[in-house]
């Protein structure tokens, strides 16, 4: 073993340690919060309650660094629960004018997970974890019904099984396999099955007049 370093040494390796911790910056008041929400939606599409969850995490990052700085903790509380106001009525504000739709998020978002194999079940389920309302959820999907077969067909494809498996016609092995995953993934077992039988050159046609719309 070597030897121990002198406390000199030792309080500048806590300098650095210290010196390498992110600073908590300015507190998250309302005007910094309005602008984080502006950055994010910039660059992603969001739901309200979505947008909240990322503006939540921000004043909560600065909390934890505001405490390894060292700050008194009745302030750091009290910052917290004014950012977390102001953080909802910055949702609120952005939903009202627009720039922030739950039902074109629910809309846009199902149209891409319907393309990339996911069931109807799959695509609710996925667009309550995103802060989608049940109500809106509902009537988009029902205005715009995603297509089964079609995610049925992808889900296949991408698993390179059924119609779309190296080997043709596909082991029974396989198929109960590939089956057993469309179940998985929240597909009706008729319509599993309809996927799984389908000619390869159909299917492949199939998806790809999906692709042009």
């Amino acid at each position: 073993m070597g030897s121990p370093l002198p406390p000199w040494q030792n309080k500048g390796m806590e300098r650095k340690r210290e010196d390498a911790r992110p600073a908590a910056g300015k507190a998250p008041d309302a005007a910094r919060l309005h602008e984080a929400a502006l950055a994010h939606l910039a660059r992603f599409a969001a739901t309200e309650t979505g947008l909240l969850r990322v503006l939540h995490r921000r004043i909560d990052r600065w909390a934890r660094r505001a405490e390894a700085e060292g700050q008194p903790t009745d302030q750091i509380v009290a910052t917290v629960i004014a950012g977390r106001a102001a953080a909802a009525e910055v949702a609120r504000r952005l939903a009202t004018s627009g720039a922030v739709d739950d039902a074109a998020f629910a809309a846009a978002r199902a149209r891409r997970l319907n393309r990339a194999g996911r069931s109807q079940r799959a695509i609710a389920a996925h667009l309550a974890a995103k802060g989608v309302g049940a109500e809106t959820a509902a009537a988009v999907l029902e205005e715009a019904p995603p297509d089964e077969l079609i995610a049925a067909l992808s889900h296949l494809r991408r698993r390179r099984a059924g119609p779309f498996a190296p080997e043709q016609p596909p082991s029974p092995e396989a198929r109960l396999k590939a089956l057993a995953a469309l179940a998985r993934g929240g597909f009706a077992r008729d319509l599993a099955e309809r996927a799984l039988e389908m000619d390869p050159a159909e299917a492949e046609e199939r998806l790809l007049a999906a692709r042009r719309g």
